[in-house]
């Protein structure tokens, strides 16, 4: 049974953005890169109005040879930080702990921090945050190595209900393994060319896509 939604999921149409201040043109102001990818409904399509925004994805890039201060705290977070000087081993080439480098396929040295995902009230509940985080890597693949994601009740605020905050945090990691990412070092990690990225579209195209076409998929 096809789900109740405002609109064809497969219309939604998801722009990456790259934001960072007008002055900051040298080579170095722009790691680590600020990236925002929001899902919406494309004009061609039938939306109720005040819906078509579905949700959106907040995501750093950082490259894993460059130097880290500060600053660089404000933008990926401590934990980030942290996760790095741990896990390179080798900061001049961008070099992985053995044990995470044997299991994470060749690429550019660097990786893809995600920091938020949101999904609009009307649109929930159906699966579509981890497709659209899962799109929103697997874009990205091309220009970093892996991803990473901390998961904390501290990001899950219910004042009063701790146990709500962890069981909201628990929700969070089952849906990021469930495209791909497992925990490492108390992080969730993901390889960036890891086929289940590509498969976590699969239950809304198997759910949405026309009968008539479903024979040339």
């Amino acid at each position: 049974m096809v789900p109740d939604l405002p609109a064809n999921p497969l219309a939604i149409e998801l722009t990456l953005s790259h934001r960072r201040l007008w002055w900051q043109i040298d080579d170095e102001d722009e790691l680590p890169e600020q990236w925002h990818a929001s899902a919406d409904i494309s004009a061609l399509d039938v939306c109720p109005e005040g819906l078509r925004h579905v949700g959106d994805v907040s995501l750093v890039i950082a490259d894993l040879t460059k130097e880290r201060n500060l600053l660089d705290s404000v933008v990926l977070g401590e934990w980030a930080l942290e996760f790095i000087a741990e896990t390179v081993i080798d900061p001049d080439a961008g070099k992985l702990h053995p044990e995470l480098d044997k299991e994470i396929s060749p690429g550019p040295p660097r990786i893809v921090i995600l920091r938020r995902v949101e999904v609009v009230e009307g649109w929930r509940g159906h699966g579509l945050g981890a497709a659209l985080v899962a799109s929103a890597m697997r874009i990205l693949a091309p220009d970093a190595r892996m991803g990473a994601c901390r998961v904390s009740p501290l990001d899950f605020p219910y004042p009063g209900d701790r146990v709500a905050s962890e069981l909201a945090s628990v929700r969070a990691g089952a849906m990021l393994e469930r495209i791909g990412f497992r925990r490492w070092n108390g992080v969730h990690v993901v390889d960036l060319r890891d086929p289940a990225l590509l498969d976590a579209r699969m239950e809304i195209l198997d759910q949405w896509w026309p009968e008539s076409d479903s024979s040339e998929r």
